[in-house]
């Protein structure tokens, strides 16, 4: 018995699997004839009324067994769908002046525009999610960190926000690519459409029919020059799209597990979950290493991808396929199980503000040396001897804190002490009391964000308001 594909049994939704599940294939292919079928018919030729109402209502008679035992005789995939859809409909009259690739490339066409408009409405809900935690954590002071060492003070909505705008820089380029997409078309064999002139007898009418299909289809652009097959560098930019949309979520997940390691946050822990089989007080960030997971994946396709642009000889060959049977339809699960881990991961987690403001406690007075710096220069030290003299009191509390394990800081005093510092003590400790000056302009930022994404928000309300199926 065949293994199924871990991503679309474990991690994809209904919804995305019925896309690119044998049924849902085929189910494609027989809308791709109808659509050809009308279109001839409105080009004049033959073909009754009634056929292609038989064809719509036997759309969905599909019988998998039967498709296979035809190929088994024919031992050719398409030529055994052709006869199937014939049988049930009760006539012969699809694939007229078509070849395989005229079904096959235009189908995974259709999959591909299906299933993205699908991740962009998930990946809208996560801007949308993640723009509200920036709005929810707008006045938790939090340490900021520069090389994983404490640099100065932030806003943990701040740090959403950061996310939020990378998110929506690319959710907007994706949805130009997705608006823009183009359809191979009906080309033929060699994509001279030679046999569909043949059997149309003009150009006007070939190109009229391929509008039509364009249209029927959702498509607004169809390619004019292709080969056998449509160019697979289409195929390197959906997939490096799909990676691109994913920076933002790895980002997040990373600092969720850095966070989560610091007592800062949790991503959630339900009851009767299990961190570890032999640790009980163990509360992993699973859900955040497996967004980090889905991440590497989607590069790994991004980078299968780019060896098949540009890679195809003359007209076209078959030595992409078994690569793209892979990376296109696993690109797409991940994608999707990586939207539904995120947006659970969104809603489930938690923030410890104590454990938060412990450590901003502890930090503080490094973490203002900028504006210590600043304030002894405008008393009339030159600034690098203002810096020498601050980086020797600096650097000397962080070293006593680290062999004490102590979590007091003594650097004001220390530095206001000193006979040469223009600063004293209780001004040091007057510039410490207001933690919200140190952000700098980190609350508006967190609003010109939201302020950005408001836009494509309402433009997608819908999708907006996706809420994420239970996950594994």
């Amino acid at each position: 018995m065949p293994n199924l594909s871990v991503l679309s049994e474990r991690y994809a939704t209904d919804e995305i699997n019925d896309i690119f599940s044998e049924r849902g294939k085929i189910l494609l292919e027989r809308e791709l004839w109808i659509a050809v079928l009308k279109a001839q018919r409105d080009s004049g030729l033959n073909i009754p009324a009634e056929a292609i109402d038989a064809y719509e209502r036997a759309k969905e008679n599909i019988d998998l067994n039967a498709i296979k035992e035809i190929e088994k005789k024919t031992r050719h995939d398409v030529k055994a769908r052709i006869e199937a859809f014939n049988k049930v409909a009760g006539y012969e009259l699809i694939h007229l002046g078509m070849t395989s690739r005229d079904l096959t490339d235009n189908v995974e066409q259709m999959q591909i525009r299906k299933a993205s408009k699908i991740i962009f409405g998930k990946y809208v809900s996560v801007l949308r999610h993640l723009v509200e935690k920036a709005q929810s954590y707008d006045s938790i002071v939090l340490t900021a960190e520069t090389h994983h060492q404490a640099a100065q003070l932030t806003l943990l909505g701040r740090r959403f926000a950061m996310w939020a705008e990378e998110l929506h820089e690319h959710l907007v380029d994706f949805e130009r690519v997705i608006e823009d997409y183009p359809l191979r078309g009906i080309k033929g064999p060699v994509g001279t459409q030679f046999d569909m002139l043949v059997l149309l007898g003009s150009k006007e009418k070939v190109n009229r029919l391929e509008s039509k299909i364009a249209e029927h289809l959702g498509f607004r652009i169809v390619m004019d020059a292709p080969g056998q097959i449509y160019p697979r560098s289409l195929d390197f930019e959906f997939i490096s799209h799909l990676a691109l949309l994913s920076a933002a979520c790895e980002n997040f997940a990373n600092e969720m597990r850095l966070m989560s390691g610091q007592g800062f946050v949790t991503e959630g822990f339900k009851e009767g979950q299990v961190g570890s089989s032999s640790m009980p007080h163990k509360m992993n960030t699973r859900s955040s290493e497996r967004i980090c997971g889905f991440c590497n994946l989607l590069k790994m396709y991004a980078d299968g991808a780019s060896r098949l642009s540009g890679n195809q000889w003359e007209e076209g060959d078959v030595s992409d396929s078994v690569v793209r049977r892979v990376i296109i339809q696993d690109a797409i699960y991940v994608s999707d199980g990586l939207c539904e881990t995120i947006l659970t991961v969104l809603n489930e987690m938690k923030v410890y503000p104590a454990v938060i403001d412990a450590e901003v406690d502890k930090y503080l007075p490094l973490l203002a040396t900028t504006e210590l710096l600043d304030a002894a220069i405008k008393k009339g030290m030159s600034r690098e001897k203002a810096y020498e003299l601050i980086k020797k009191y600096a650097i000397k509390e962080v070293l006593r804190m680290r062999e004490t394990g102590s979590s007091e800081n003594n650097l004001a005093k220390l530095l206001g002490s000193d006979s040469e510092s223009p600063l004293k003590e209780d001004e040091i400790r007057r510039m410490l009391e207001d933690r919200m000056h140190f952000v700098g302009n980190a609350r508006e930022q967190i609003y010109s964000v939201k302020e950005k994404s408001t836009e494509l928000l309402s433009k997608y309300p819908a999708e907006a308001s996706y809420e994420p199926k239970p996950i594994l």
